[in-house]
């Protein structure tokens, strides 16, 4: 009994690196194969891995000017801390025992004994920080910002019965009657680890 031959497997799978506007870009073009369901899989799951690893390829490139991700809210927490709780301590902590990833600070409010923030005081790069940590009491009257790769970009505003005002949140800030700060859980897959690296230009 004669057996036929396989047909010739005859993969092509190409990468190009363009450049557009001064900036490189990755394209993946082509996949064409002949025979069985097994060169099928093995080609598609190279596919897969070279797809996966264009971002790393293009570490190095400078960014776009505008980068946009996408994601659901997955869940809504209420993170509530206690008198003389550290606020950026007490939001690490509720992130770590919640097991979040990303998430957006949708709002906080509450009253603080002391404060540690800084605020850029440059209009050059790299960025010049003025820090100011003080013990007063103060009405907690917004928390925003981000959990980026589990670390926390939080930015708070406060006031007394004179003035508002407020900055970059760091330890040393210090809750007085509560604290209540909202998150909105975003998707784990989003990479948002560089969103805020100011050297990321």
């Amino acid at each position: 009994m004669s057996l036929e031959p396989e047909p010739e497997a005859r993969p092509l799978l190409a990468v190009w690196k363009e450049k557009h506007d001064g900036k490189a870009r990755y394209r993946l073009e082509g996949l064409c194969y002949e025979g069985g369901e097994t060169m099928k899989s093995t080609l598609y799951l190279a596919a897969w891995m070279l797809l996966a690893a264009l971002p790393a390829f293009a570490a190095d490139q400078s960014p776009p000017d505008v980068v946009s991700v996408a994601s659901e809210i997955k869940r809504v927490i209420l993170v509530r801390m206690k008198y003389n709780t550290d606020l950026l301590g007490g939001l690490q902590q509720a992130v770590k025992n919640e097991k979040i990833k990303n998430a957006v600070i949708l709002s906080g409010v509450g009253s603080v004994t002391r404060y540690h923030v800084h605020a850029v005081n440059s209009t050059t790069l790299p960025a010049k920080l003025a820090y100011t940590e003080r013990a007063a009491p103060m009405d907690l009257i917004a928390v925003n910002g981000y959990v980026l790769g589990g670390r926390i970009h939080a930015h708070i505003t406060m006031t007394d019965n004179q003035k508002a005002f407020g900055g970059h949140l760091h330890e040393g800030t210090t809750v007085f009657t509560f604290a209540i700060v909202t998150l909105g859980v975003l998707d784990d897959k989003a990479d948002l680890s560089r969103f805020d690296d100011p050297s990321w230009r």
